[in-house]
Order: C-alpha cells, then sequence, then structure tokens
C-alpha cells in the first residue's frame, strides 16, 4: 500500500467539487486516510513550493495558493502516487484525458484545480509538510 498527498486548489474549492473530486479517489480504489480544509500562508505556501522557487510562475503560484482555502488529503491505495496521477490527468487542462479531474473541473494551467505527489519520495515529504503522525489513520 502507498500514501500520496491530494490538494483540492482554491478554484476548485471555491466552484463546490470538493465532494466529486473525493468521490472519484474513493470510488477508484483510494482511501481517505487524512483530511483537513486550510488556509494556506504565503510562508506555508513558499515553503512547500520551493522546488519551484526559481521558476517563472512561482509567485503566481503562491499568490493563487493562498487565494482561498484548500482540501488537503492523504490518500491509500495500491500504486496510489501513480492511480492519483491518473485521475488528476494532464497539468494542462486542455491536454488533459476526458472523464479526468482536471479535464472535468479545472479551469488553466494555473487554476487546475488539484495538486498530487509526483514520486512516492515526494509523497513522503509532502504529507508530512501538513499532517502529524497521530492525524494519518
Amino acid at each position: 500500500m502507498q500514501r500520496t498527498l491530494s490538494i483540492i486548489k482554491p478554484d476548485a474549492v471555491k466552484k463546490g467539487v470538493i465532494g466529486k473530486i473525493l468521490d472519484r479517489f474513493e470510488s477508484n480504489g483510494l482511501r481517505i486516510v487524512a483530511m483537513k480544509k486550510i488556509q494556506l500562508n504565503k510562508e506555508d505556501a513558499k515553503n512547500f513550493y520551493a522546488v519551484h522557487k526559481e521558476r517563472p510562475f512561482y509567485n503566481d503560484l503562491v499568490e493563487f495558493m493562498t487565494s482561498g482555502p484548500v482540501v488537503v488529503s492523504v490518500l491509500e491505495g495500491e500504486n496510489a502516487v501513480l492511480k492519483n496521477r491518473d485521475l488528476m490527468g494532464a497539468t494542462n487542462p486542455k491536454e488533459a484525458k476526458p472523464g479526468t479531474i482536471r479535464a472535468d473541473f479545472a479551469e488553466n494551467i494555473d487554476a487546475n484545480a488539484v495538486h498530487g505527489s509526483d514520486s512516492l519520495e515526494n509523497a513522503k515529504i509532502e504529507i508530512n509538510f501538513f499532517f502529524k503522525e497521530n492525524e494519518l489513520s
């Protein structure tokens, strides 16, 4: 069993599609181990996305991720990282396959509805960023 991190981003939270997105995970064999709705502050957003610090979209990403509440969850299941990435679809929703979360709920490459860990190693780091051990069941 693997665990991965999922973030439902401010655009999707604002649209009221949290339940629809969570249903996609559960309907495809991913169990929600932990979940919380939070408002990221700039410092946390900068630290979480520090890997992108040198990229031209970094400041816009931080602004976007702090523009409203997000839902952060830990998903568990067989091949959870890959399964979540498949469910999300391509980063650019115009390139995402029909039926994926981004194809169905994202507005554009910046407001693309969800974030998911891109590797098992990053999943562990990202889960630990948002959750304490006693919050994971």
